[in-house]
């Protein structure tokens, strides 16, 4: 049986979650909503808070959403492991990545 009062929550961020939103700095304006090229948001019922990530599977990691975000470092991509850049410093033979 289904209850009448049903809300969408956001997803916990894990490793695995390509969108992390920072709650103190995002402003609930829903722009990464709109910008979102796989829909992969839907707004939040509550005023000022940041969207719901309702499909993070379906992310391409374009980074529209965190490009087009009007408070800076609200919002960021969190890359799969292989994905992300890599390189390796000469002079002491030692390996980073970002």
């Amino acid at each position: 049986m289904l209850s009448k009062n049903m809300y969408a929550t956001p997803n916990a961020t894990a490793p695995t979650r390509p969108i992390i939103f920072n709650p103190d700095l995002c402003i609930g304006c829903n722009t990464c909503v709109d910008v979102c090229q796989m829909d992969v948001f839907i707004p939040s019922p509550e005023k000022d808070k940041p969207p719901i990530i309702l499909y993070p599977d379906e992310c391409w990691y374009e980074g529209c959403c965190v490009a087009m975000c009007p408070a800076p470092g609200a919002i960021r991509l969190n890359h799969p492991l292989m994905q992300r850049v890599r390189w390796k410093r000469k002079e002491t033979g030692e390996h980073l990545r970002v």
